[in-house]
């Protein structure tokens, strides 16, 4: 996901930047045509000047010419009279027109050029109002252009330095933890030998009682370091079935919340068939996640967790619910930051774990649902 955006952050870069040198070579390229005009307006009115001829014809058509000169520029004019009508125009949007409608607009364009150039009296004839030509309005966007492209620019780096920074930390992590699955292997299988021996020997139901617990958290121990070998690599797509995921998560929390004071309760509603082509191993960490946040929100109160696993057409979506304190309103848009508890000593990992393994691993999405009481959280994997 980091890399797509990288890339539609460059391409846009790219259009951006290639969008302004364009734009600039045709500001250049009407400079140039304004130069050229300019010159020429110059040269015809400079022979006009110097003909001495007695009719003044000379004169008449350099003024001609320099008028058209100024309807070939762009540059709107408005000419009224006494009154304030207007009586000739050039390059507005109402030339070439004459009803009562049309001169009140051009009327009210008149005082909109006086906004851009302060109006010239014409000794009878009356007053001249002219604006800017298109040249001068285009390259007032220059500056908005440069700003937001070094903004762009700005952004860009930070969030590639950010970008960089985070994928530094998540190697560091992730090397981190498949080196302590690496270390963990050996004492697991130590653990799993000495287990064994016992079992050769085992004399009473309490031992017998206490190894199959002991196995059961081995067992556990092995799925943790298997979990942390993944961390950092693609994940899997294979068919997996939530709800037999779920029941086994309910069932191993079951056998270790507290049962006599504030006891705590696990239900489950299961619906069979819930299968998705996903990661069973990621996709049991989350679920646990999720279970062991809602148990820990019952601790010293005891309550009741509800885990409900439903297949619709289109997707399965897991819920589950406490009956706790609930997350206060202004911290429910922070629960999934990586780092955020309310716990004492707690890492802040778990929810933001369980959302990328829903969200970037499996293309699903999760929510914490409003309730009335308690905290109720819904994962949907896309069937």
């Amino acid at each position: 996901m980091r890399s797509r955006a990288a890339m539609a952050l460059a391409v846009v870069v790219v259009l951006v930047l290639g969008s302004y040198v364009l734009y600039t070579q045709r500001v250049v390229s009407r400079l140039r045509v304004e130069a050229a005009r300019e010159g020429r307006m110059y040269a015809r009115v400079y022979r006009a000047l110097s003909d001495t001829a007695a009719d003044g014809a000379s004169q008449t058509a350099a003024l001609l010419d320099l008028a058209n000169h100024i309807r070939e520029s762009g540059v709107p004019v408005v000419i009224t009279d006494a009154r304030g009508v207007p009586t000739q125009s050039a390059n507005t949007p109402f030339d070439g027109t004459t009803d009562a409608d049309t001169i009140a607009r051009l009327a009210e364009f008149a005082r909109q050029l006086d906004l851009e150039n302060e109006p010239l009296l014409l000794p009878q004839i009356g007053t001249l109002h002219f604006g800017h030509t298109p040249l001068v309005k285009e390259l007032r966007v220059v500056p908005l252009l440069q700003s937001a492209f070094l903004a762009l620019l700005l952004g860009a780096a930070v969030y590639g330095f950010r970008t960089r920074a985070r994928a530094d930390r998540e190697r560091v992590w992730a090397g981190m933890a498949r080196e302590s699955a690496h270390q963990l292997g050996t004492p697991l299988s130590s653990l799993s030998g000495w287990i064994e021996l016992l079992r050769e020997r085992e004399s009473d139901a309490l031992t017998a009682h206490a190894l199959t617990h002991m196995e059961g958290d081995l067992e556990r121990l092995e799925r943790v370091a298997h979990r942390f070998e993944r961390i950092g690599r693609p994940a899997r797509r294979e068919p997996v079935d939530v709800a037999t995921i779920a029941e086994r998560v309910a069932n191993y929390f079951r056998a270790r919340v507290p049962s006599l004071a504030h006891s705590v309760h696990i239900d489950t509603k299961l619906e069979p068939g819930a299968t998705i082509a996903g990661d069973a191993v990621l996709i049991e960490w989350g679920l646990e996640s999720l279970l062991k946040n809602a148990i820990d929100a019952l601790a010293g109160r005891g309550g009741r967790v509800q885990v409900t696993v439903e297949r619709t057409p289109e997707a399965v979506r897991v819920v589950v619910a406490d009956d706790g304190p609930g997350v206060p309103r202004e911290l429910r848009k922070r629960i999934f930051d990586a780092g955020f508890t309310t716990k004492q000593g707690g890492w802040g990992l778990g929810l933001a774990l369980t959302r990328r393994i829903v969200t970037e691993s499996h293309g699903g999405a999760i929510a914490l649902v409003p309730t009335d009481r308690g905290a109720t959280f819904q994962i949907t994997f896309p069937a």
